[in-house]
């Protein structure tokens, strides 16, 4: 069954590649997600519109379910960090889930608690309904395949956690 989450990770370039990996992923589209202006540009989104840098991320939830989803975002965000991840800083880089279908809340919550219990510390990531996401700008998507030596704060071998042995 097809399903979408939208999840913010810092630098949304990094984000997109490391989901692209899995199976069970149809597809991704980096943007920005639950700020006040429409269509922000990537300019105005790092002056403080409100927006977080988000990827939309589309399933088979057949394939790859959610809680396999949220086991691997929490493998590459510090989900105690307030607006900040790696050497990116601002509110455009804070960490996030974002759903669309209100019978997801119930199960987010569970893993985030149990996640949250494990690491012994309170996080920083917010659980919310979707309110807006625009598409980011053409440049920006699938941004470190063009630019394989491009910045991310997600170390590279993440990005092989799916490949054959």
């Amino acid at each position: 069954m097809k399903k979408t989450i939208y999840l913010a990770g810092g630098c949304f370039w990094g984000v997109q590649k490391f989901f692209d990996q899995f199976d069970g992923v149809i597809g991704t589209k980096t943007g920005y997600a639950n700020g006040e202006k429409e269509n922000p540009t990537y300019e105005e989104v790092c002056h403080d519109s409100g927006h977080a840098e988000t990827v939309e991320i589309i399933y088979d939830s057949e394939i790859l379910d959610l809680e396999a989803i949220l086991d691997y975002y929490f493998l590459v965000i510090d989900p105690v960090s307030v607006n900040k991840q790696g050497e990116d800083s601002g509110i455009q880089y804070r960490t996030g889930i974002y759903y669309v279908d209100e019978d997801m809340k119930a199960e987010i919550m569970k893993i985030y608690t149990k996640k949250e219990r494990e690491a012994g510390e309170k996080f920083a990531v917010e659980v919310l309904p979707l309110k807006n996401f625009f598409s980011a700008e053409e440049y920006h998507q699938k941004y470190l395949e063009k630019n394989p030596g491009g910045y991310c704060h997600i170390p590279a071998k993440m990005f092989h956690l799916n490949e054959k042995k």
